[in-house]
């Protein structure tokens, strides 16, 4: 009933992927994981989020990472904002998740952790290779399947998808196919879908 686009790149995106899986858990609904290139949504239908990092508003962003801290404490995780390397190439990563299918959560949490809790560069072979040891890939596998001509297609099939549906963003989630929500804030939204849904 739950799809979730998703792009380790994204702070909000890791607050919303740990809490969704909660938010499953509890109301035994599945999760379909969606890797995308959020950079390649940000390029077709969302540009404004460029201009706003040239040129933020001072008191919306002091704000945004006092609210990014209080939904880290509360979700008990540790992001450090902005990291060393920001924006990071992700794409790498998320083909690695685009190749595990359902199995990808290890090793998505893993990519959040190193990024956003220990500020290392997951755009880099060796932090990569660091990630799918964390979570118990076979790295050389994890990076045949990164260079390989169907993982790129998915993630980009993917991406495409997303900006097809509507999306802009990261993390979107669908329940029930078409009712869109986006940011880790809106599960109480989703969770109100999903019972709505079963409802009726």
């Amino acid at each position: 009933m739950i799809e979730f686009f998703f792009d380790c790149s994204s702070p909000w995106t890791w607050l919303g992927f740990e809490s969704v899986q909660t938010m499953a858990e509890e109301l035994g609904a599945e999760i379909t994981w969606r890797p995308i290139l959020v950079g390649g949504v940000f390029n077709a239908v969302n540009g404004s989020v460029y201009e706003g990092r040239k040129n933020p508003v001072p008191a919306k962003a002091r704000y945004m990472l006092k609210d990014l801290q209080d939904w880290a404490r509360l979700q008990q995780l540790s992001i450090k904002f902005p990291p060393s390397v920001f924006p990071v190439n992700s794409v790498k990563v998320m083909r690695g998740c685009c190749w595990l299918g359902q199995d990808c959560v290890a090793f998505a949490r893993a990519a959040f952790q190193a990024y956003w809790t220990d500020d290392r560069d997951i755009s880099d072979d060796v932090v990569i290779a660091e990630v799918g040891e964390r979570a118990g890939l076979d790295v050389d596998a994890l990076f045949a399947a990164i260079a390989s001509e169907a993982v790129k297609a998915q993630l980009r099939d993917n991406t495409d998808e997303l900006i097809a549906r509507g999306g802009f963003g990261s993390p979107t989630i669908f329940v029930a196919g078409d009712d869109m929500f986006f940011g880790n804030d809106r599960m109480p939204l989703v969770r109100a879908a999903i019972e709505a849904q079963r409802a009726g």
